[in-house]
């Protein structure tokens, strides 16, 4: 069930049997030579969906621009600065617990997220401690790649050369939601090299072609098939306990 493709008085039917919600957020950044822009995007955004039509919960548009300023050497990345991610992420979250909803997932695809949106979670927090209430509204983020079996999965396909950016399991994901979308490119060396950055222009000095640590020419829609699969089996499963989903919720859709 996707928030975009309801309609209103399908929103307040759905909130009279679950105030869940999960909100697929990424990011708009280079991907390496072959790799989409909309990556970090799309992970969350194809597991989601998927998981979403097995097991009737809710999932909100994704919050598909993230914390990607290191990556702005490349065109085509797009980034918010941490303060501008985090004021609106609150207002994400603002807009969602005034309709009643009480449990937001924040399906997370992108590393560079993760710092902020745990910043925006205590600032949203902090709201409520100031003022001496409890806050109504419980707040979790997970990555797509910590779900359980995952990371496994990447590794019995990849075990070596997946790497850290560019990765062949994330592209492999992306080939499976968009499989017309492959993309070839002469990659050297084959496995890129890896370490750490600071800003963009270090990041583009430091990894010339956009990759870390990895070769995106490995993937292929058929490993895209088997995390998705993967990631789809472990996310309803935290998702029926985090909502409290009931059974029958879960065949309504």
């Amino acid at each position: 069930m996707l928030l975009h493709q309801t309609s209103w008085p399908e929103i307040e039917t759905y909130l009279g049997r679950c105030q869940g919600i999960l909100v697929p957020i990424g990011s708009t950044e280079q991907h390496g030579p072959t790799g989409l822009i909309g990556t970090d995007a799309l992970c969350p955004e194809i597991i989601a969906h998927e998981a979403a039509i097995e097991a009737g919960f809710l999932v909100a548009p994704t919050f598909n621009v993230g914390m990607a300023q290191h990556h702005l050497a490349f065109p085509g990345s797009i980034t918010l600065r941490p303060s501008t991610m985090i004021a609106a992420l609150n207002d994400w979250i603002a807009s969602l617990a005034g309709h009643g909803f009480k449990q937001i997932y924040f399906f997370n695809g992108h590393g560079g997220n993760i710092t902020t949106l745990n910043a925006a979670f205590s600032e949203y927090y902090a709201t409520w401690s100031m003022r001496g209430e409890p806050c109504p509204i419980v707040l979790k983020q997970r990555n797509w790649w910590e779900l359980a079996g995952v990371m496994d999965t990447c590794r019995q396909l990849f075990p070596s050369g997946d790497g850290s950016h560019a990765t062949a399991s994330e592209i492999s994901v992306t080939l499976h939601g968009y499989p017309h979308s492959a993309k070839t490119a002469a990659m050297s060396p084959r496995i890129a090299a890896d370490g750490p950055f600071t800003d963009a222009a270090d990041f583009r000095a430091s990894f010339p072609d956009g990759r870390c640590g990895s070769d995106p020419a490995m993937a292929s829609r058929e490993a895209g098939t088997r995390i998705v699969r993967a990631a789809k089996t472990a996310l309803i499963g935290e998702i029926q306990n985090f909502f409290d989903l009931p059974p029958k919720a879960q065949a309504a859709e």
